[in-house]
This record gives structure tokens, sequence and C-alpha cells, in this order.
């Protein structure tokens, strides 16, 4: 596969302009388990590390590659891991807020141009929990598609229940019922994977990910080399890898996760709900916060019946959510740079005294 096959289109060209230097070339980066990397390039897939200049000075770990980048790499003569001393700038992302209280960002993967939201027709479907994805997928630029996995598991009367609660929800994404064991929608499913573009799943552990990648490679998706020289201590669970399929189509399979913390994704609530956000360009104020203001334009469509409640609660609570982490990560780093300009006075007095000596 030549670069353009594996995604690296006339954006990624304009980008690149100026960073390449002699004897160094560009590869995606196709695996990461913790500090190990699988890097792909026209030639094939060779393991890599980071140049160190590029994992000293990063403020953050976000700047570290994920899968789906490109970076640039040259090889060692000697042979040997590559190495990696830069990343190119992402078209897309796929980020949440770090598990826990700590405030920051984890990145998932990169560059993808539309995102598989998988839930099961069962136990798993949950209106509220798309809804968060959806936030994901628009806060970093992809195109979501919901598919509604294990449709052989329920009815045909519950399946429609499920596919009438998405609708009467607002979400106005393609949504499509599948069956791994049946093949029931599995073509509809491969016929919006077109060569060169690159996708992922995401979805709770269990909803048949792994089963639907393993459908489409015709063989299990792990058997492939572990992203180490020896091949131990690999766990496939929290391993996140990008698989090229047989039509030339590229997908990028993620762990279930448990929480999905949204930071910075202000964004991607308002596109994820624009129906509330058209009503809300014809409020009253400017800064009106939809919950008590006179003039309000969206809680005059939910006391009109044309805005759900359901759609109305959730959109308020993921904008809450993401505007309070926003504030944290703010307050966060700001704290971060006075630490670093202290260490950094620290450091000049003491080379200030020693000069003096």
């Amino acid at each position: 596969m030549d670069l353009k096959e594996l995604g690296f289109d006339d954006w990624f060209e304009d980008q690149a302009a100026g960073i390449l230097q002699s004897g160094f070339c560009f590869a995606r980066v196709t695996a990461v388990d913790r500090d190990a990397f699988l890097v792909r390039r026209p030639e094939g897939e060779v393991y890599a590390e980071l140049a160190g200049r590029l994992r000293f000075q990063i403020e953050s770990a976000v700047e570290l590659p994920c899968v789906g980048d490109w970076v640039c790499v040259n090889w060692r003569s000697s042979g040997g891991p590559a190495i990696i001393h830069e990343v190119l700038p992402r078209k897309s992302f796929l980020r949440r807020k770090t598990s826990g209280k700590s405030v920051d960002f984890q990145m998932i993967a990169a560059n993808i141009d539309a995102a598989f939201i998988v839930q099961g027709c069962g136990f798993d479907f949950s209106v509220p929990r798309l809804n968060r994805y959806l936030v994901m997928a628009n806060d970093g630029r992809m195109e979501p598609c919901i598919i509604l996995s294990k449709t052989d598991l329920v009815s045909p009367e519950e399946l429609e229940q499920a596919l009438g609660e998405i609708r009467s929800s607002g979400i106005s994404v393609p949504v499509i019922p599948l069956s791994t064991a049946t093949g029931s929608g599995l073509e509809d499913f491969k016929s919006r994977l077109a060569p060169g573009k690159t996708y992922c799943l995401l979805g709770s552990s269990g909803v048949g990910k792994t089963t639907l990648i393993n459908r489409l490679l015709g063989r299990a998706a792990f058997e492939t080399k572990a992203v180490s020289e020896t091949g131990e201590g690999v766990h496939t669970t929290s391993r996140r890898q990008l698989l090229v399929l047989d039509g030339g189509a590229m997908l990028i399979d993620t762990p279930g996760m448990r929480e999905l913390g949204l930071l910075g994704a202000t964004a991607g609530v308002d596109a994820a709900f624009a129906d509330i956000s058209e009503y809300a360009m014809l409020c009253r104020f400017p800064d009106c916060t939809h919950t008590q203001e006179p003039g309000c334009a969206v809680l005059a469509a939910l006391e009109s019946g044309e805005l759900g409640e359901d759609r109305y609660q959730s959109y308020l609570k993921l904008r809450k959510e993401s505007e309070f982490h926003d504030l944290s990560y703010v307050e966060k780093r700001r704290k971060d740079r006075a630490f670093g300009r202290f260490i950094k006075s620290v450091k000049n007095n003491l080379k200030d005294k020693a000069g003096n000596h």
C-alpha cells in the first residue's frame, strides 16, 4: 500500500510541507501498547520508539502519538526500532476526559473519517449513552453512524421499538440494524466502507465490536504481531490498533470504555443536538442558558412539545458537564504554567549563583 492508500490525502500533504527531513519518511501509527508503537509505511509494519526530544519536550500526553496518527520517522541502518521524531497535525480525533477525578484529555485515536457507534439491542441499549458517543464523534470532527447489533437476540417488535426510541429522541444520524450471527445488515455496513478511508468502532464491552471485525477479516482480529519485540505482556482488551481490510478501508478497534467523560466538547454537544442549537439561535439573549431566561426559544419549544423533555434534559446534562470540566481544565493549565515558571526561575537562580562562585 502507498501512503494515499493508507489515508495520506491532500490535507496531510499540506500539513506535511516543510516537516520532512532528509533521510526521514512518513508512516502511520497502527498500534499502541503503553510506550511501544507499531508504524506502517508502504513497505510494511515496523516497531518504533520515540525520539528523546519528542519524549521529554512535550507539554502534555495528548501530543504523543496515538493510533491513526501520521508521524515522521527514520530507520536505523543497524535495524532495530524506527525513531518517531514528529507527529503531524490531526484532521480529526477521538478523545475523552481521563477517568477519575483528573481533569485532562486522553487521546484514543486520530484521523478518523467516520465513527460507528455500536449498541446492542438488548441490555446495552441506551439513548443517553448514544447521545454521549455522538457528542464525542462530533467533537472530534468524525461522521457518526449507529449500529444496532445483535438483532438476532430480539424480536422484530423489540427492534422496531429501539429504532423508534432513537428517532423520537431527535437523533437523525444513519442507523444500521445488524447481526453478525445471521449476517443481516452486514452488507449495508460494508457498503459504507470506502478504500483509503479510516473508521472506528465505539461501544461498551460486549456489544459485538470484535465479533464484527472478525467477520470482516475472516479471522480473529487480534491474531497480529504484538507491539513489543518479544510479544509478551500484551493485553488485547486495552490495546488499540488500526486494521486494513481487504477492500482497502481501515478500521480502528477501541476497547470498551466504562467512563465517557466530556472535556472541551461544548461544540460537539451543539453539533450532536443540532435541533436544540437551531432553537438557541432564536433566543433573546446570546448567553442564554436555556433554563429560566425570558425569550428562550428552547424553553418555548419544550413547552409547545416540539422538543422532548428527555432530549432537553440530556442536552443540559452533557453541556453542563463539558462546561464544568472545561473550567477545571483551564484552572489546571494555569497552575501548571505557574509551576513551570517557578521551576524555571529556580533553575536560573541556581545558575546565577553558580556563576558568581
